[in-house]
């Protein structure tokens, strides 16, 4: 055998080797818990045969406490580029099978360095997280690492799409990459995420809770909202993914890939005029809405177990990407509480950064009241999904369905807040508040005076149909213009997709400034 011939069979090698991570035996392992390999999943995500692998032959540089002894290539993460549906992506992968895919220096060298190719490329970037953390025997460099990570999520913000899977341990500082990505995914069972885990806790707190109720998917898809997404498998959880990505430009300076459809731009759905109930006070399901008037009746959710009185999530419209936002009248009557906003504001300030048009649909009585919202600062929260809607300079199209009452009316893409088209159904009732509280403002004193309780619930009564004639419909707005249009029910996709189509060379700009100041 040649000079040449051996060294390309000891590249052949070493290949093999660094493609087995921590070695068969900790494969096993890995797969006798329920878990894919780092390998294993990348090829489930990417396309057939387009996966190009970076920094294969990377070793890490640590020789204190024994981790002199071994220097397997690659180094417990695999990174590379591949494609999506033929779409470029960055892509990192952390094999648990190494060290427990304990992060290194020379690990956050590999991951930081697709970051930045996807950034140059302007391609979304997707990691898969599965580790044990820092590894403790580098001391400041692993941290060091983090913190190189942690920036490059923050530059990246709003630039490139970045979406991280957990498909294993997230905890400590490890948990703040997923944190400043734009979505993440969990695992049911097999994924946890947590700043201290259970004993700590215990030690300080006296709690004695698991890994799954401390930081499982359950909790975090259903309490605390950090995970958007929550999959029963490690497949269908990468099957979400690239679904998500369907949705989504490759960058803040391109357009979502638009979708054939025979769904007819001009379908009317005449269910729609008998879905609002005569009693104001009755509940109706606003996904029967939402699935009527975009394309097949298709639609991806986001936070589907979080803040349930807000829908928010991805459709397409005239084959175009759109944003949904929309109040759920069978929750809480679709009120705006501290999560729901949250919610909200998150998803239409990503709709806004990458350019997807937003379409929401508006029946919300008000804020939820209460001292444990006031005391949880609703205030500020509220806020924050009137300062998303507000900034927003994508096309947005607002259809109020039945209520819009008072400050909630406002911070759901009324006019004033830029909103391009308003709409309202017939059956929408835009004021400061509903008939029954306005009239106890106004004509209290009035009702009291009439000793006989008859007189008064008749007296109650003429004063509120008088309130609902004057405000509780849509045409004092549409009289002073802070309507386009009251619309039939039926034609609401029609006339949605109509506007978005006039709105799509949509140009408008803020005043410059360095950056604004959320209400955090």
């Amino acid at each position: 055998m040649s000079i040449q011939q051996d060294k390309i069979q000891e590249l052949v090698e070493r290949r093999s080797a660094a493609k087995l991570g921590g070695g068969q035996k900790r494969i096993d392992a890995q797969h006798q818990k329920g878990k894919l390999t780092a390998r294993e999943r990348i090829a489930l995500l990417l396309d057939p045969g387009s996966f190009e692998e970076f920094d294969m032959f990377v070793q890490h540089r640590c020789t204190h406490f024994g981790m002199d002894a071994s220097h397997p290539d690659g180094d417990g993460v695999v990174t590379g580029q591949g494609t999506i549906d033929g779409r470029l992506v960055f892509v990192f992968a952390q094999d648990f099978t190494v060290n427990g895919g304990s992060l290194s220096k020379t690990m956050s060298e590999k991951i930081c360095k697709v970051m930045d190719m996807a950034v140059r490329a302007g391609a979304p970037v997707i990691g898969l997280n599965d580790s044990g953390g820092a590894r403790i025997q580098e001391g400041i460099d692993a941290l060091a690492g983090y913190g190189e990570i942690f920036e490059r999520n923050i530059l990246a913000s709003g630039v490139v799409p970045q979406i991280s899977g957990i498909f294993g341990p997230c905890a400590g500082g490890a948990v703040y990459s997923p944190a400043l990505t734009d979505f993440t995914l969990m695992v049911q069972n097999t994924s946890y995420m947590f700043l201290t885990g259970p004993a700590v806790v215990k030690s300080v707190t006296g709690e004695d809770v698991d890994q799954e109720n401390l930081g499982g998917a359950a909790v975090h898809a259903s309490k605390s909202g950090v995970a958007h997404f929550s999959a029963p498998s490690e497949q269908e959880g990468i099957g979400t993914i690239k679904k998500l990505l369907s949705f989504l430009p490759q960058n803040n300076l391109s357009t979502a890939p638009e979708r054939p459809t025979q769904d007819p731009v001009g379908r009317v759905d005449d269910a729609l005029n008998d879905i609002v109930p005569d009693n104001p006070n009755k509940a109706y399901d606003m996904y029967g809405v939402i699935r009527s008037i975009v394309d097949d009746g298709e639609f991806f959710e986001v936070h589907k177990e979080f803040a349930k009185n807000i829908i928010v999530g991805f459709a397409h419209m005239g084959g175009r990407s759109v944003g949904i936002v929309a109040n759920q009248p069978g929750v809480l009557a679709g009120v705006l509480d501290i999560n729901a906003s949250r919610k909200g504001a998150r998803f239409v300030r990503f709709c806004d950064a990458f350019n997807i048009p937003l379409v929401t649909l508006v029946d919300v009585p008000g804020f939820l009241p209460g001292t444990q919202q006031e005391y949880g600062a609703i205030i500020t929260n509220g806020a924050k999904l009137l300062f998303a809607y507000g900034e927003a300079t994508v096309p947005k199209v607002t259809v109020t369905l039945r209520k819009s009452y008072g400050g909630a009316h406002i911070v759901m893409s009324c006019k004033q807040l830029r909103g391009d088209v308003n709409y309202a159904w017939p059956t929408a009732n835009i004021a400061v508040m509903g008939a029954e509280g306005a009239v106890g403002i106004l004509y209290g004193k009035e009702i009291k005076a009439e000793t006989d309780p008859a007189k008064q619930a008749e007296i109650a009564e003429t004063r509120k149909q008088e309130y609902n004639d004057l405000f509780c419909n849509p045409y004092q707005a549409a009289q002073k213009g802070y309507i386009e249009d009251v619309i039939e029910p039926r034609n609401t996709r029609f006339r949605v997709i109509r506007a978005l189509a006039t709105l799509e060379g949509k140009r408008q700009e803020i005043p410059a400034k360095k950056h604004d100041n959320l209400p955090l």
